[in-house]
């Protein structure tokens, strides 16, 4: 059976690899930092708790010591890319494509055929196993297609995820503190102050607050996956759900988008607002939250109208 621990190992080899390019070209930060997340995933689940605590803490003393470096590995040239560009258009984008056709047509596939009984995927962790390896599919199309060097893919992930930095990691970072805040009983605290305010019977006004406290948590958190366990604990699951009999896949879906209305109106999330900011060598490093906002607001009263119709209303 393919389980989460593949996925795992898969992704620990490709940070592996990029901190043994890093030790190559004397990258001594980056390949520290890189080496150190490839042993998380490679054996984070066979260590200690502690140990993994150690570990998160030395990826943050890396970083907070600005021992992350941009790297310029020789890949292609500007010329070689705009005549890629020219002689391909838009066809370029084809491989990207596999990746989600891939998890969406091979979810549909798997589950709803004789498939799901051969128990090759972990249940209820389908989607993002063929999410990997449409990955897999895609690169390797990419390669065959266009015969790059062999370790041009690996160069220039490496010199993507130089330039992002440490950001790159953060809603691995940010989803994990999350489950902290709930295990803490954060969501309790939150449940029972909205319990106090919200009058009895209110649904809507329900409806309202647990998708603006989705949309203002994923801005202090800078995640909505961060922002969902806290939420869900305190109103999702206990009012919503259990009160008041609404879809826990409207809610939950729909909930998740309020929280990625947060997403885009926030500098918390670094690794989508700041970091292509910086990419692009914008003088106003907000410039890409100012041009989100306009989307984000009109889109967060869709959700609150669609959680209302779609849990309560329809579902009713």
């Amino acid at each position: 059976m393919i389980t989460y621990e593949w996925l795992y190992i898969l992704t620990g080899g490709f940070f592996l690899v990029w901190s043994l390019l890093s030790l190559r070209d004397a990258k001594w930060g980056n390949a520290a930092f890189w080496g150190l997340l490839a042993a998380s995933f490679l054996f984070g689940s066979h260590l200690s708790d502690f140990a993994n605590g150690v570990l998160v803490l030395a990826l943050v003393g890396i970083a907070g010591l600005g021992l992350l470096k941009r790297s310029d590995p020789a890949t292609t040239t500007l010329e070689e890319r705009q005549a890629h560009s020219d002689r391909l258009g838009n066809r370029l984008f084809l491989p990207a494509l596999i990746v989600p056709l891939t998890a969406v047509a091979g979810t549909l596939l798997y589950n709803y055929t004789p498939l799901s009984e051969s128990g090759l995927l972990a249940e209820r962790r389908e989607t993002l196993i063929l999410f990997s390896l449409g990955t897999l599919i895609a690169l390797t199309s990419a390669m065959l297609w266009l015969r790059p060097p062999v370790l041009a893919a690996a160069e220039e992930g490496r010199r993507l995820l130089d330039s992002i930095g440490w950001a790159g990691i953060l809603p691995q970072m940010l989803a994990a503190l999350g489950a902290v805040f709930a295990l803490a009983g954060v969501g309790d605290i939150i449940g029972g102050i909205a319990g106090a305010i919200i009058p009895d019977g209110s649904i809507f006004l329900t409806v309202v607050v647990f998708a603006l406290g989705m949309a203002l948590f994923t801005m202090i958190m800078g995640n909505a996956f961060a922002a969902f366990p806290v939420m869900a604990a305190a109103i999702g699951i206990p009012l919503l759900v259990e009160g008041y009999g609404g879809n826990p896949a409207v809610i939950g879906a729909v909930g998740m988008l309020a929280g990625f209305c947060g997403t885009l109106m926030t500098p918390m999330a670094a690794n989508f607002n700041i970091v292509p900011a910086a990419l692009l060598e914008l003088k106003d490093q907000n410039a890409v939250i100012r041009q989100q906002v306009g989307t984000a607001l009109p889109l967060w009263v869709c959700n609150v109208v669609i959680i209302y119709v779609g849990a309560f209303l329809l579902w009713s």
